[in-house]
């Protein structure tokens, strides 16, 4: 029974995977970033929806990740988002879904904040940049990205360490490591 039921869990995984041109590195990194989302407190789901979302099968309400492994394009997209929720204050946190995410006040400081919390979180977890930092994602720019950040041209640290949660590059266990994942 058991080798039954592995056996279909393996076949649901690869049909995933080849349905939506995911490959296994992609997934082993996906499940992993998955696991620390949750780990850090951000709540991950997943669901089917048909209304169109920002990102293709990423959908953000309420301070949930919402995820459609069916139209999940790219999956390190999911360390973004969840970049965009560990950064702001904890007390709005619950509010945030797709469309207010743009509304913000410090919209421009969240989403370079959320580029380089998702930059540092590839490192940690020793998942390849490029899972998150694709050529399709940041207006064709995501390698471009990577690259500069590789090369310590850094963008969105100083906010990260202004709110708390790391310490300048040249600072003792500085950025690219956290002092902490979600803000307080």
């Amino acid at each position: 029974m058991k080798i039954i039921y592995i056996c279909q869990l393996l076949f649901f995984m690869e049909s995933q995977t080849t349905s939506i041109g995911i490959t296994e590195t992609q997934m082993a990194s996906f499940e992993k970033a998955v696991d620390f989302i949750r780990s850090i407190g951000i709540p991950v789901s997943f669901d089917t929806f048909t209304s169109d979302a920002f990102l293709p099968g990423l959908y953000m309400m309420n301070g949930t990740l919402i995820i459609d492994r069916q139209r999940l394009l790219y999956p390190g997209d999911i360390l973004h988002e969840a970049g965009h929720i560990a950064v702001v204050p904890p007390s709005e946190r619950q509010f945030l879904n797709a469309d207010s995410i743009s509304k913000r006040a410090q919209r421009e400081a969240e989403e370079m904040m959320a580029i380089a919390w998702s930059y540092a979180a590839c490192l940690h977890l020793d998942i390849d940049t490029k899972f998150v930092f694709h050529d399709n994602g940041y207006k064709d720019g995501g390698s471009n990205i990577a690259e500069n950040f590789k090369e310590g041209r850094y963008f969105g640290v100083p906010v990260l360490k202004w709110v708390g949660m790391c310490n300048n590059p040249e600072e003792q266990n500085g950025y690219p490591k956290m002092l902490r994942w979600l803000r307080e």
